[in-house]
């Protein structure tokens, strides 16, 4: 976990009195969509967290998607309407999941990093045993799907209505945004394209 991820601190939003986003949400640039995306809350069932941590994977001339290769029956949610889960194996270990960004056709995600902790934390706990502090039930990209329970199941799903789905987070406070590198990535990479909320001010 970086050091920025550490410090980022955003309030308990009461993320359920907040509405779904909406699909025109992610019809936009996977870099758009995955600033905007901090702040907001990721519910999954009794569980969420308040997203802290995101990557933008554009499509197109980025050879670090995995969209790059193509359409196959991998990647083909992602080329597909915006606003559905890309859930993922990483490693043969660890499930990852991406937000499908960008209008239907044109391939683009956000990678979900980590999560700030709001809701469900004693079904987190016992979701993440390993984990030594509620900080780190979320902190990163396989430790926030275990916390939430997402699994590969989830591919495809759906994330602007029902009990898996990206809510506004009301009465959040402002932060300020680090724009750095990707991260566990080899190709394509120095572009600035991960993004973190910092430090949430009063």
């Amino acid at each position: 976990m970086s050091a920025a991820t550490r410090s980022a601190a955003l309030p308990r939003a009461s993320y359920h009195s907040g509405a779904a986003l909406p699909r025109g949400f992610y019809s936009r640039s996977a870099v758009v969509v995955a600033r905007e995306l901090l702040g907001k809350a990721l519910v999954k069932g009794k569980t969420a967290g308040v997203i802290i941590e995101t990557e933008a994977y554009p499509g197109g001339d980025d050879l670090a998607s995995h969209s790059a290769a193509g359409l196959t029956n991998r990647t083909r949610v992602i080329f597909g309407p915006p606003g559905h889960a890309y859930v993922y194996l990483s490693y043969g270990m660890h499930v990852c999941m991406n937000i499908v960004a960008e209008p239907e056709g044109t391939a683009g995600c956000v990678l979900i990093r980590a999560l700030e902790p709001v809701s469900g934390l004693e079904i987190m706990r016992a979701r993440r045993p390993a984990a030594r502090t509620d900080r780190d039930l979320a902190s990163g990209p396989g430790k926030l799907t275990q916390a939430l329970g997402i699994t590969l199941d989830d591919y495809g799903a759906d994330l602007t209505h029902g009990q898996f789905a990206v809510h506004e987070a009301v009465n959040a406070r402002q932060f300020d945004i680090d724009v750095t590198p990707r991260i566990g990535i080899s190709k394509c990479v120095d572009l600035p394209l991960r993004f973190v909320a910092r430090a949430a001010r009063i």
